[in-house]
């Protein structure tokens, strides 16, 4: 079991399978959960700034998308329930026969709310499955914390309404977060990220605030999953007290936890 610089472990392999059965399948016995409890907070968003900034068909982008995740959620009302069991391994043993599984149901399906998902990703693989199967509109596949965004990049998130993320703030800084609104020639979308508790926010909301963004955070707290083991869950623990994170009745229960930020632009 290998482990990153925070203590967790490491999963990037369930982000680099040719299609989603790797993630669901590794995910679903430690309980991730956070895009489901995300998508109310997410809608509950989208819907204002439909109805605040009368945009008919809002842009999402989805920061560390993988297979398009909340864009399922989102777009055509999903469960995380019923995609782990779409992905169990009973259903087609090929990537093609997935594939195609899925077209149907993003065409089948009717969409829940008139929107346009942009994922931006470091895994080819995923962003070329959650476009194919129909879950995202759009990708870019960048590493916005090495380097600026090309000019096709730039044109593809242009345009963006709402940025939205759940879980990777702490890897993505705030160098990504502010190349996306560079693109934006002006403009600031709204943005909602759910950041685990392990990972400080502060230099994040510095950056916003200095584009002129505002950040609350919501008082609730949120499951992400359970940790995969006692060694995940001692490295975890310890670099929270090592960054003077209070971990009591949360984390050292089992899980770790998100906390949501909401940033705005401050209107004069």
């Amino acid at each position: 079991m290998r482990f990153d610089a925070s203590g967790k472990v490491s999963l990037d392999h369930i982000y680099t399978a040719p299609d989603p059965r790797t993630y669901f399948q590794v995910l679903r016995p430690l309980g991730y959960c956070v895009p489901q409890l995300a998508k109310p907070y997410f809608a509950k968003m989208i819907k204002e700034y439909r109805e605040t900034e009368r945009v008919a068909v809002p842009r999402v982008l989805d920061i560390g998308c993988s297979y398009g995740i909340n864009a399922a959620l989102l777009k055509y009302d999903a469960t995380m329930d019923e995609l782990y069991a779409r992905y169990d391994g009973s259903g087609p043993a090929t990537r093609a026969g997935l594939l195609a599984r899925d077209q149907d149901f993003s065409r089948s399906r009717s969409p829940a709310h008139s929107l346009r998902f942009t994922g931006l990703d470091a895994s080819t693989s995923a962003l070329a499955y959650a476009r194919e199967a129909g879950f995202l509109d759009d990708t870019v596949h960048a590493d916005l914390e090495a380097d600026d965004p090309t000019p096709a990049q730039r044109e593809r998130l242009a345009g963006t309404d709402l940025v939205i993320s759940t879980g990777c703030v702490g890897y993505v800084t705030e160098r990504t977060l502010t190349r996306v609104v560079g693109a934006q020639d002006g403009r600031l979308p709204w943005m909602a990220h759910f950041v685990l508790r392990m990972f400080p926010f502060g230099a994040v909301e510095d950056a916003l605030a200095d584009l002129g963004y505002r950040t609350t955070r919501v008082d609730e707290v949120f499951k992400q999953r359970r940790f995969a083991g006692p060694q995940e869950r001692t490295r975890v623990l310890d670099s929270m007290a090592e960054a003077g994170v209070d971990a009591s009745g949360l984390e050292e229960d089992g899980w770790l936890y998100a906390q949501l930020y909401l940033s705005r632009p401050q209107h004069p």
